[in-house]
């Protein structure tokens, strides 16, 4: 009777350590990232290697070049009938521009792998990944239409007749009398892109790689930038050189330009986050290698 009794009441008293049991620090969950070191000449490498993809798959390039060429001639055509709709075009290519950027990420995503890409598989790409990637559009198309408001405050403010015509936004933006709508236009703007930039440097990218949450890829790519602020910077700066370059003239130049940034994105992301796997992941590729 006292045996069972003395069995019950060490059954019901949880497992406590005793000094003859070392505590073991649990694995961590998942891979996790860390920033790779950058210096200056990084981004042109980038360039090389996104160059480098694009003239291995001509193709497919091609077939994306003419679907960024074809938004912007929507746009054009939009801002100089109707520029009161120009910013909810704006608004769907947030939502179709990172679909067909992610398509580029996984032609250089699998060359990098040694496969070979295909068309039906990089348009398709992300249908795995959807949940993430309309969370961060979202958060995109937020900071559009905040950015769209700004813009709308800071035209109300330097022009009483209301929003101006196509003709007179032209007329203001290279009229040295508007020198101060100029600088408010410019902050403003460069405020919200300079964000949206460190949103989304890597982090399409990286969903792509791994099938992160949208939280810990915005997270990351934000790290990526304050970490190497000067070299991101530089980055952002190729980039729109490179992108108001194609849109001259007739936006043609968008037809390679727009892949050719493309693929190097994925580059620019491989080159700034490292991957640091758990043990148990290490253990399965050493034993798959």
């Amino acid at each position: 009777m006292n045996a069972d009794v003395k069995s019950l009441e060490a059954a019901r008293e949880p497992d406590l350590p005793t000094m003859a049991t070392p505590y073991v620090q649990p694995p961590p969950v998942g891979p996790r990232t860390h920033m790779r070191p950058l210096d200056f000449e990084d981004p042109f490498r980038w360039l090389v290697r996104g160059l480098k993809d694009m003239r291995q798959h001509p193709g497919i390039a091609l077939f994306y070049g003419l679907c960024f060429w074809g938004m912007a001639q929507v746009l054009a055509v939009v801002f100089k009938h109707k520029p009161e709709y120009t910013l909810s075009l704006v608004s769907g290519c947030l939502l179709v521009g990172p679909f067909l950027a992610m398509g580029l990420y996984e032609v250089s995503r699998k060359s990098e792998l040694g496969e070979v890409p295909e068309m039906s598989s990089s348009l398709m790409c992300w249908d795995q990944h959807i949940r993430s990637m309309a969370m961060l559009v979202l958060v995109l198309m937020v900071l559009e239409l905040l950015w769209g408001r700004a813009s709308l405050v800071v035209f109300a403010v330097f022009f009483n007749t209301g929003m101006p015509s196509t003709t007179g936004v032209i007329e203001a933006v290279f009229n040295p009398q508007n020198i101060e709508f100029l600088m408010a236009y410019l902050t403003v703007g460069g405020v919200f892109a300079a964000l949206v930039y460190g949103l989304a440097v890597v982090s399409i990218p990286m969903i792509l790689d791994r099938d992160t949450d949208a939280i810990s890829a915005v997270i990351t790519s934000m790290r990526v930038v304050f970490s190497h602020p000067g070299v991101m910077l530089l980055w952002g700066l190729l980039l729109s050189v490179l992108v108001l370059l194609a849109l001259w003239p007739w936006a043609l130049g968008i037809i390679v330009v727009g892949p050719w940034l493309g693929h190097a994105s994925w580059h620019a992301y491989r080159g700034s986050v490292a991957w640091e796997e758990s043990p148990e992941e290490a253990v399965t590729l050493g034993s798959s290698n």
